[in-house]
């Protein structure tokens, strides 16, 4: 592991923290007469005691001067609803692990926590990686021992509460474990799904985490197919998820926050992702667009309602940290705030970001700050908008000298949001992947981006498949190499730019630069000089680093932006939106005009780039062929329904040609006819060629009019054929990718007039 400071190490040890600590600085004086366990018990249970120096096993250990001596005395014990369980201050249990059993009840908590001197460290648990494996001899994880390899277990237990403990689970500090089997844990609740006795409840409710400090946790610097860190929720299940219940499997009621996280792998924060079996094509499943996921992406814990949910997670501060530092999972209604992150992705091997939720809904991420973050080809960014997010909003995070970027961006997501966050010389891809098509549409406003464009690798490094807006951002360069904006040709396409300022240093602006009517070139005049920019004020005083990039009095950005329903009710200051005859641009809004309090969006982005007539919106189509799964909603009308998110697929045993006819209903005249492909992270282009024909009635036949051997892919617009008038229009796919093994897939087609 690497070395921490010992001085950090003693002053955290020595209190519990009231806000998380910036890197490098004591924690601020206990403000306190005494320990929780100190003061009477007010929850009806009984105080049981723990003394490793002078307490006795054989001892009633109901009173400090009738402690029980060890863990395994604790461990041996169930205990009732209000008990607590109080270890001494000043003392430490050596390769000890604490796993009391019982659980607490609605109002009357178990506890864990301390008593004795206010001067004294915390209790301190050094399990030394005394716990079990958690795999079988084959690799598959173990029944029996998966979620037992914490300092503090709970397994199947609710109504909990841990405090003022510090904790580690490393037998050697010093080195740096970088390969062989190891899974260590601070903090590990789990459910066990296989476990439960029939007729069971299987939602486990109320749990609060708060001043712990969690030190040295080590493991190997690759995938084990299992997480593990500071404090690590989640859920096992050897069998398939289709063999479990629905609606419980899930944590409800947490707040994880006051905590600090020092070396510890592989994360500071994991919660609550499930590991049901959704191995094999069996495991997939199609959603109501028709759209195919496989067993990993996780859509079976939404439609079968596995969420845990009821989420706070705040004030936390985590440094050194060898994966991504808060990783969260398969959670509703979860609140994320003001945590610290110095420092992720440290000792370890993948891909991962530094605080981010997979696989959730209806959560917030704010008034976060992430610094420190590697350089990584893949994610290593401090943000993520992950996969099977459904309405995940990050706004008013600051991110800076993140060495891979700002955000990556999986896509499969419905409603992410990303708005009024800073971000200081994340100087990697600003928005970085989409791997996949999303249900509907991405929205990053009212960011304020401060990078080096040269050495910024680009704004964008793949290709967006589905429709992104950005709206009232602002893009400064400090560099005078001017802004890369893509790598590949048509990365943009998907992409509407809409009232963002485009701020070049240098005064040269790129060629890849996107079309924005309504954009602005001009210095956005800051209050404060880029250069200068907020570190080291902690989390706490994060607004105080979004003041230094607010617009000056006389700052072109005042009045300059769109309001957009997305833009939410508030800036990153919580000045109300918006003040004058427009938004501002960039994250802080001035209090310059006549405030509007009900404001209308009577221009929306959503129209934007949609004012070409298209011909065929609308009108009926039939297949040749079509594919019989995804219930149905894979027809030939999702080509002209003018939604590029949904699809039509041929069978599988389809023949060629493949035809697609599009009934007018009346002859039309055209010049351009415009095609678009179906990619998805494993659906790659098909098509190698096609044919356009029309309908001749004098004669009954279809008459060519263009063809293409090179394949269709995204947004091909076929022109050069003059114009053409007629009642239907064929497409004709002749002929399939040779290296491709399925048949094709189109989400659009449509018909536009010889002048566009």
């Amino acid at each position: 592991m690497k070395p921490v400071a010992t001085a950090l190490i003693a002053a955290l040890l020595v209190a519990p923290l009231s806000y998380a600590t910036p890197a490098g600085a004591a924690p601020p004086a206990a403000a306190k007469a005494a320990w929780p366990g100190d003061s009477p018990n007010t929850t009806g249970g009984r105080d049981y005691y723990l003394d490793a120096a002078g307490g006795r096993d054989t001892a009633a250990g109901t009173t400090p001067q009738t402690a029980w001596r060890t863990l395994a005395k604790a461990n041996a014990t169930t205990f009732r609803p209000g008990d607590r369980i109080l270890l001494k201050a000043g003392q430490q249990w050596s390769g000890q692990q604490l796993w009391p059993k019982g659980s607490g009840s609605a109002g009357r908590p178990i506890t864990i926590s301390a008593y004795g001197s206010a001067t004294a460290a915390r209790p301190y648990i050094a399990t030394n990686g005394n716990v079990p494996s958690p795999f079988r001899a084959d690799g598959t994880k173990n029944p029996d021992t998966v979620g037992l390899t914490g300092a503090i277990v709970l397994r199947n237990q609710q109504y909990f509460e841990i405090n003022n403990v510090a904790l580690s689970n490393d037998n050697d500090f010093a080195t740096d474990i970088t390969t062989g089997t190891y899974v260590r844990d601070g903090i590990m609740v789990s459910i066990n799904a296989d476990l439960f006795p029939a007729g069971a409840d299987t939602i486990m409710d109320h749990f609060r985490i708060s001043n712990v400090y969690v030190h040295h946790l080590d493991g190997p610097s690759s995938w084990q197919r299992i997480h593990y860190g500071g404090v690590n929720f989640q859920v096992f299940g050897a069998k398939s998820y289709k063999e479990y219940g629905t609606g419980g499997y899930y944590f409800k009621d947490v707040r994880i926050e006051n905590n600090t996280f020092s070396n510890v792998e592989l994360h500071a924060i994991q919660f609550a992702f499930n590991w049901f079996n959704a191995d094999g094509s069996a495991a997939g499943q199609y959603d109501e667009a028709g759209k195919f996921h496989e067993g990993w992406e996780q859509l079976w814990v939404r439609t079968r309602d596995l969420y845990s949910r009821d989420v706070y997670i705040g004030h936390n501060y985590a440094e050194s940290i060898g994966q991504g530092a808060i990783q969260l999972a398969n959670t509703k209604h979860m609140t994320v705030e003001y945590n610290e992150v110095n420092g992720f992705l440290e000792r370890y091997d993948a891909v991962s970001c530094g605080l981010y939720l997979w696989a959730g809904a209806d959560s917030v991420m704010q008034f976060n700050e992430v610094y420190g973050g590697p350089s990584n080809e893949f994610d290593g960014t401090p943000w993520d908008l992950e996969y099977t997010n459904f309405n995940v909003t990050y706004q008013f995070n600051y991110s800076h000298d993140n060495a891979a970027g700002w955000m990556a961006y999986m896509g499969n997501s419905s409603n992410s949001v990303a708005r009024y966050n800073l971000s200081v010389n994340d100087n990697g891809v600003l928005v970085k992947n989409m791997l996949s098509t999303n249900y509907s549409p991405t929205y990053f406003v009212n960011n304020t981006f401060v990078y080096d464009g040269a050495d910024l690798d680009y704004v964008h490094d793949e290709t967006f498949l589905s429709r992104v807006y950005f709206m009232n951002n602002i893009f400064y360069n400090t560099s005078t190499e001017p802004t890369p904006w893509y790598r590949r040709t048509g990365a943009l396409r998907q992409a509407v730019f809409a009232n963002n300022d485009y701020y070049e240093s240098g005064g040269t602006h790129s060629g890849q630069e996107p079309a924005d009517p309504d954009g602005s070139r001009a210095d956005p005049r800051f209050v404060g000089d880029p250069a200068r920019y907020v570190t080291g004020a902690g989390v706490a005083q994060i607004r105080t680093a979004a003041a230094h990039f607010a617009p000056r009095n006389d700052s072109p950005m005042i009045d300059a932006g769109r309001y957009n329903p997305h833009l939410g009710t508030e800036d990153f200051l919580g000045t109300h939106l918006y003040y004058g005859a427009a938004p501002d641009i960039g994250a802080v809004e001035a209090t310059i005009g006549t405030r509007v309090d009900n404001p209308v969006d009577t221009d929306p982005i959503e129209q934007d780039g949609n004012d070409r007539v298209n011909l065929a919106l609308g009108k009926p189509v039939t297949a040749s062929s079509t594919h019989p799964g995804a219930g149905g909603t894979l027809g030939a009308v999702k080509l002209t329904d003018g939604d590029p998110a949904t699809r039509w697929a041929a069978a599988d045993d389809a023949g060629y040609p493949i035809t697609l006819d599009i009934d007018l209903g009346a002859d039309t005249t055209f010049g351009e006819v415009y095609l678009d492909e179906y990619t998805d992270s494993g659906t790659n282009p098909r098509v190698q060629s096609f044919a356009l024909q029309r309908w001749n009635a004098a004669t009954g036949a279809w008459v060519t009019f263009a063809t293409g051997a090179a394949g269709i892919g995204h947004d091909r617009s076929v022109t050069g054929f003059g114009s053409v008038t007629t009642s239907k229009v064929r497409v004709a796919l002749t002929s399939q990718i040779a290296t491709e093994q399925y048949t094709p897939t189109l989400t659009e087609i449509a018909l536009y007039g010889a002048g566009g």
